[in-house]
């Protein structure tokens, strides 16, 4: 019985530099990894990038090219991101056929789906919605009948999850006058 594909989420922050992303694919390329997804933008520190990379988990362990990414001098760090332990999310944009009496099903769609219609001609309509690649895979699904004319995905970013623990207090003892 065969399950759902298997991904293996990095995280790798990079020097903001001319072709470092051409390094790395390569460095994945080299080793016969393929990439399903590929994410690249500076960060909050414009010295930096992270790249988001998606492998598919059963191509190879990824061990080696972990540590190969790491002798590249422009990686700083590299994190494997289990997805139960990541935020992940993906922009898509898609324009769907929509006729006079389909439009108002599009738009209620694009509503359950916290969609955004971006634009809108005689016989089309693209929609922006941004999501978990689940959510993405399922809007997909559901406007096919519609007739999908176009579809852009943007691939993942992730972060990791945040702690949920609360801070631990200390207790505060009064003295009795």
């Amino acid at each position: 019985m065969n399950g759902p594909v298997q991904h293996h989420i990095l995280s790798v922050l990079v020097e903001n530099k001319f072709g470092v992303l051409s390094r790395v694919s390569g460095l994945f390329a080299r080793r016969g990894f393929n990439i399903v997804s590929l994410a690249v933008s500076p960060t909050e520190d414009e010295r930096f990038s992270r790249m988001t990379i998606v492998v598919d988990a059963e191509s190879a362990p990824l061990e080696q090219v972990t540590k190969q990414l790491n002798k590249l001098v422009p990686v700083i760090k590299i994190v494997e991101l289990a997805p139960a332990e990541a935020v992940e999310r993906e922009l898509m944009l898609v324009t769907v056929k929509a006729t006079a009496d389909a439009r108002s099903q599009i738009t209620e769609l694009a509503s359950i789906f916290e969609a955004k219609i971006d634009d809108v001609g005689y016989e089309s309509m693209t929609i922006m919605v941004a999501g978990a690649p689940t959510k993405l895979d399922a809007m997909t699904d559901l406007l096919q009948p519609f007739g999908i004319v176009e579809l852009q995905r943007t691939g993942r970013i992730a972060l990791p999850k945040l702690a949920r623990r609360p801070a631990r207090l200390r207790a505060v003892r009064t003295r009795s006058a």
